[in-house]
């Protein structure tokens, strides 16, 4: 039973890190000359291999924008907080009880997080045709398909042991 909770445990923690690198790091749309993320853009001046600190541009709606930063924040937040509510009830809870309460506040973070996702994929970047991607808005997917698959897992679960 030790090793599972363990497992779990680790898995949660991964679900965590793959949230905050998404929402910290600054790989969500690359091209030949410029990257971004959700707090800024860096752009190379002059082909000097020199990356210059620049503010979103104002053709981005500031209030999708927001949007966007606010659940990626709140979805890293309830992540945690679900997790501390896990350790909790793991020494809360009586044999046989679910772990409810950490399944729906876990569930919320996936929640969070898609909606993050999805306002970045619809509102941005559509008519750029010379880029892709990064590996924090891939991170990011992987952070929702984890945190579904926790959440679901944490509501299915049942306290084995005392």
């Amino acid at each position: 039973m030790f090793k599972a909770l363990a497992g779990i445990c680790l898995l949660h923690l991964t679900t965590i890190f793959f949230l905050f690198w998404a929402t910290i790091d600054d790989a969500w749309w690359f091209t030949e000359n410029l990257y971004t993320d959700l707090w800024g853009r860096w752009v190379m001046e002059n082909n000097d291999n020199v990356w210059v600190y620049m503010d979103i541009p104002t053709s981005y709606r500031k209030d999708y924008l927001q949007a966007v930063q606010v659940f990626a924040v709140l979805s890293c937040l309830f992540a945690v907080f679900s997790l501390c509510v896990f350790i909790f009830q793991l020494f809360t809870l009586g044999k046989g009880k679910r772990f409810t309460i950490s399944g729906i506040v876990q569930l919320i973070s996936c929640f969070c997080i898609m909606v993050a996702l999805s306002v970045y994929t619809d509102h941005f970047h559509r008519g750029e045709k010379n880029g892709w991607y990064g590996w924090s808005y891939i991170m990011a997917w992987f952070g929702w398909l984890l945190t579904l698959f926790t959440g679901i897992m944490y509501i299915i679960l049942r306290k084995r042991v005392d």
